[in-house]
């Protein structure tokens, strides 16, 4: 277990110029669970859908990937891989691997453009327990709305215009992460600043500049290794931003300004950190499971160093699988394993009720079951990975209302929908979808 004294004084970082943090494109889906990262929209989508109904369009990809789609205005961006590992039964050489950039016009599915990438050469392996069920895109891209940014893991960082122009391309380190599970770590945007978490690259979370991909600061920490969380971007009652990051049994929030470390908190549990945290009325949580045990922990905003004591506002048992957990009309959501819904108190971290889903077939929440619940015009929605849908109210009996089905082939569905006028998007190991009347 890591500790808040072994990592307290040991992240290295260059200081840079102020620089402010935020999302301002509320009615785009431009990063990893939409804006802000909470995984919640007002807007209403469809309920019911069928390979036959309510499917507006079917886009074939270039390859396959755990990546979540994004959505910028009338394009939707989406990363995929091919070349090797795209098939169990026949893995391919691994001086094949590509990447794969898609840009889709929203209204039609047609494919505006695509970019491919050549892998650096000492990609991870297929094989273990991780890269064998994610592959090589895992990594969701991020907008601000002139731009899109991908992150690739060795094979670095690029920065494209909307219509495929690259502007930039970064290299953020080369190493592996410990359990040689794969990287998966997705990008925000925090104004001028991308925040790259290269955190099995290289240990770190890199602060570049947006226009140039300039380093403007970088975090790193042996305490970062086996980690795969995508960071928050949260502002405390002092009006500074942090960017939260969850490590192995602890929360982390990371100084903008100087890529330094602010505070800690310890106490979360696990040996590994994947899920994604949340922010709510200025309340940090973090939700993560594991072998060695895990939970979940709430955390005030405004301390310094460690808070473990004085900030952490309570611990719950509760242990999240590999999906983040979702905030709702003062509720939190917690999917765990054996199709479980853990709806917790917001303010007591109190298990109110688990529900476990009911059919949906024998997905059984497994290693490929990466996607997130979202909430969308009050309805829960949770696409596990054989692409069945399940809708659930979010409250605290947490009905369910029914299980959607895309299509009736076998395809692999690893990412978290996205929203947009109206409509869901959700990508497949094969084709992009919209959900929409």
């Amino acid at each position: 277990m890591t500790t808040i004294n072994q990592f307290k004084f040991a992240l290295a970082a260059v200081c840079v110029a102020a620089m402010c943090c935020g999302d301002s494109f509320a009615q785009d889906w431009t990063r990893f669970r939409g804006p802000q990262g909470l995984g919640v929209t007002e807007m209403s989508v469809p309920t019911e859908w069928s390979p036959d109904e309510n499917i507006k369009w079917k886009t074939p990809m270039p390859g396959a990937g755990c990546s979540s789609p994004i959505v910028v205005a009338d394009k939707v961006f989406v990363t995929c891989y091919s070349g090797y590992g795209e098939d169990a039964r026949n893995v391919g050489s691994k001086a094949d691997l590509k990447r794969h950039v898609v840009c889709v016009d929203r209204n039609s599915g047609k494919k505006l453009w695509s970019k491919t990438i050549v892998a650096a050469k000492n990609e991870d392996n297929f094989s273990g327990v991780g890269v064998t069920a994610h592959g090589y895109a895992s990594h969701t891209p991020v907008s601000d709305g002139k731009h899109v940014y991908v992150f690739l893991g060795k094979s670095g960082v690029i920065a494209y215009d909307l219509d495929g122009n690259e502007k930039w391309r970064k290299d953020v380190g080369s190493g592996s992460d410990g359990k040689k599970w794969g990287s998966a770590c997705s990008p925000v945007l925090c104004d001028d600043l991308l925040i790259v978490p290269a955190l099995a690259e290289s240990r770190a979370v890199f602060g570049l500049n947006k226009l140039t991909g300039e380093e403007v600061w970088k975090c790193e920490s042996v305490a970062m290794d086996n980690t795969w969380t995508t960071p928050m971007v949260v502002e405390n009652e002092a009006g500074e931003k942090q960017i939260i990051l969850g490590v192995p049994d602890e929360l982390w929030a990371i100084n903008p300004k100087t890529g330094k470390l602010a505070w800690a908190a310890g106490g979360v549990g696990g040996d590994s950190f994947y899920t994604s945290p949340i922010v709510n009325d200025g309340v940090v949580y973090a939700s993560v499971g594991g072998r060695s045990g895990g939970g979940t922990i709430a955390v005030r905003l405004g301390g310094k160093k460690d808070v473990s004591d004085s900030h952490v506002v309570w611990n719950s048992p509760s242990a999240a699988s590999f999906g983040s957990p979702v905030i709702y009309d003062g509720l939190m959501f917690v999917l765990g394993r054996g199709k479980t819904l853990d709806v917790l108190d917001l303010e007591t971290g109190e298990s109110i009720k688990k529900v476990r889903m009911q059919g949906g077939g024998n997905s059984g929440f497994s290693t490929r079951d990466y996607g997130s619940p979202i909430i969308a015009g009050g309805k829960m929605y949770f696409t596990q990975g054989d692409g069945k849908t399940f809708v659930l109210t979010p409250d605290e009996d947490c009905k369910q209302l029914r299980i959607n089905s895309l299509t009736n082939d076998k395809e692999t569905f690893a990412g978290t929908p996205a929203i947009a006028n109206g409509n869901l998007i959700i990508r497949s190991n094969k084709h992009l979808y919209s959900v929409g009347k």
